[in-house]
């Protein structure tokens, strides 16, 4: 038996990421933002709220990382999103984290994050908030790639977001093989 559950967006896994800017003093900013999504092959989309101080950094920039959090940073991941750099100028570092500057754009690698993806702002719309990003180069820490230099999610173990009990939950477990499994049903 099936349960209506009104209208809500419930696209599930929501990755928990980490948007990175440098605002107008030099200083990283960060922030938590799990509506997000691929929207090309080399384009993220993520709506941000006008706002958060990392959208006002982003669109003096036209740069900005995505990082993908964790199991090990759910603390910090959780923290940069429950206090705006607005209020707290600091708050990389109150999380403890550490960052270098990309080599590819004008924004933070948050080296204590396994997978960064590093961005050019495309576009930014005022009136619904979506921003879009050109990833120029994807940072990964080697200790979540397998020998072939793939990414390992056993090893990544990447977080996420339900929107709807508001918990963060590992993913990793591999289940099927894309491209291969569906073929047994020809």
């Amino acid at each position: 038996m099936r349960k209506n559950l009104k209208a809500k967006a419930y696209i599930y896994p929501l990755p928990v990421l980490i948007v990175g800017t440098y605002d107008e003093n030099g200083t990283p900013d960060a922030m938590n933002a799990a509506w997000g999504t691929v929207c090309d092959t080399t384009q993220v989309s993520i709506c941000l709220s006008a706002t958060h101080k990392t959208v006002k950094n982003l669109l003096k920039t036209k740069a900005f990382t995505v990082a993908i959090a964790d199991a090990e940073n759910v603390i910090p991941a959780d923290f940069v999103g429950v206090v705006s750099a607005n209020s707290v100028p600091d708050k990389i570092t109150k999380a403890g984290w550490h960052v270098s500057k990309s080599e590819f754009v004008n924004a933070p690698v948050i080296e204590d994050l396994p997978l960064v993806l590093e961005c050019k702002l495309v576009s930014y719309n005022n009136e619904t908030e979506i921003c879009v990003g050109e990833v120029v180069n994807v940072s990964a820490d080697e200790r979540i790639l397998d020998k072939n230099g793939k990414i390992d999610l056993t090893k990544f173990k990447p977080i996420c977001y339900d929107c709807d009990t508001h918990g963060y939950y590992t993913l990793g477990e591999k289940v099927g093989q894309a491209f291969s499994d569906g073929l047994k049903l020809k």
